[in-house]
């Protein structure tokens, strides 16, 4: 739990701006308001109203600036506390020296995502809820917007509590068997126990195997830019990011580096990864380029295989071909401005499986042509699912559906071998609290750190 004391923090962004807004949270936040903000017209503030006032330095007496003032009362507020919020302009100094007139006068700086833990805490919100708060900062397209307001919605929580209520209800009876063995009362038979968990299993593994769906839609896709030195692919990173993020020139090994944009395919975002030419480094700089020119291809999403049709498949080709296999990706074949030494047909003889386009980076032909099939390949590496299906996108709501699958799975066989009714319930508990974890219901304070570390000061 946390300390019953009270918190501020600028709620917006640092930097100068129009308008700033100074958030204070807990028991004393009326007061301190109050001490350093006085209305221009006299009468008690009302909550969820906005009032004018002037910001005062109770010490000197000095006016520092003219600010909107909002109150809401506990348990009726954000964080289920007493809160008052300043707004005013967005000056760097004005914010330091009103958010020390604050200090002085019993708050403190709140830590990062505090207001929202604070929120959570008083049950305001679940986890899911307070995930979806962060995700809704970090969006970066339409598919990540829309999944993170359904979340916000409750509709993660209210499909997970629905399948952890279905597991309490199978302990529930387990437990009446415990209690009651020796009434006259008709328990279900084992059977039907493990009939019914089967389908709770069911339910919990089509949400588990919605992560990859739901974390590209978050976070977008990663696609790596792969091809010998001068296949064109920091060319290509240009002309699909519409400016010139790279150098491009004629010497063999100018990228040393892995260079990262985002390109908007549609709802999705796609982080594209520009890598050193694969070959045998020439010297130790472009040895380690081409050591995270691997590290990339190894943690991408999705391959960008660039073939330079001009010249004839080498060694350094056939190594670029075996990094695309069982792969997701597209093979382009660049430079098709120039007279043609290889063609599609000799990348499929090959063993290149994944869609091939031919382009040329230096007049744009063919380069709508692969935007297509960027899309199409972000959306079969997302896997099925309706538009407006529920789906998790955080690696703990994956850890923590696999931990109530083999729950749920043990506790299957238990009740298909007919053990006894304690041994199945045991299983039956472990799977209903790794559901209560995704919702918050069961959560240890190393957990909510984690989450909250993730978010900005005054959120």
């Amino acid at each position: 739990m946390y300390a019953a004391d009270t918190i501020v923090a600028p709620a917006t962004a640092p930097g100068r701006g129009a308008v700033a807004i100074i958030r204070l949270s807990g028991p004393k936040a009326l007061e301190i308001l109050r001490s350093i903000w006085k209305p221009l017209t006299a009468g008690e503030l009302k909550a969820r109203r906005i009032y004018l006032g002037e910001v005062i330095d109770p010490d000197s007496g000095a006016h520092l600036d003219r600010a909107l003032a909002f109150i809401m009362r506990a348990p009726a507020s954000l964080t289920g506390e007493d809160v008052a919020e300043l707004h005013m302009h967005g000056g760097p100094f004005l914010v330091r020296r009103i958010i020390a007139l604050a200090v002085e006068r019993g708050a403190r700086m709140a830590e990062a995502g505090e207001f929202t833990r604070r929120a959570f805490l008083n049950g305001r919100i679940d986890l899911t809820e307070a995930e979806a708060v962060a995700d809704l900062v970090e969006a970066r397209g339409d598919a990540a917007l829309r999944q993170a307001i359904a979340q916000l919605a409750g509709a993660l929580a209210e499909k997970v509590r629905g399948m952890r209520d279905k597991v309490i209800g199978i302990r529930a009876h387990l437990e009446a068997e415990i209690d009651f063995s020796d009434e006259d009362i008709r328990m279900p038979a084992r059977g039907e126990i493990a009939a019914e968990i089967g389908r709770i299993t069911a339910d919990v593994a089509a949400l588990h195997a919605s992560f990859a769906r739901g974390r590209i839609a978050r976070e977008g896709a990663r696609a790596a830019i792969i091809g010998k030195p001068n296949a064109g692919k920091s060319s290509l990173l240009n002309i699909l990011l519409g400016t010139d993020r790279a150098i491009v020139t004629d010497i063999p090994g100018t990228t040393r580096d892995v260079i990262e944009d985002t390109v908007q395919l549609g709802p999705v975002p796609l982080a594209i990864l520009d890598t050193a030419g694969l070959r045998q480094g020439r010297d130790e700089v472009e040895r380690l380029g081409i050591e995270r020119t691997r590290r990339s291809v190894a943690e991408a999403d999705l391959l960008i295989a660039v073939f330079d049709s001009s010249r004839e498949l080498d060694s350094d080709d056939a190594e670029i071909i075996a990094l695309c296999r069982e792969r997701a990706g597209v093979a382009v074949l660049n430079k098709n401005d120039l007279p043609g030494r290889i063609a599609i047909a000799e990348l499929r003889d090959r063993g290149i499986a994944m869609p091939a386009v031919a382009i040329s980076a230096l007049t744009g032909a063919g380069i709508e042509r692969l935007r297509q099939e960027l899309a199409r390949a972000i959306d079969a590496i997302a896997g099925p699912g309706a538009e407006n299906e529920i789906a998790i996108s955080r690696q703990r709501h994956r850890d923590s559906l696999a931990a109530a699958m083999r729950a749920l799975q043990a506790a299957r066989e238990s009740a298909l071998r007919a053990m006894p009714p304690e041994i199945v319930a045991v299983d039956i508990a472990a799977a209903a609290d790794a559901l209560g974890a995704i919702t918050g219901e069961v959560a240890t304070e190393d957990v909510l750190d984690r989450i909250f570390s993730e978010f900005c000061i005054g959120k």
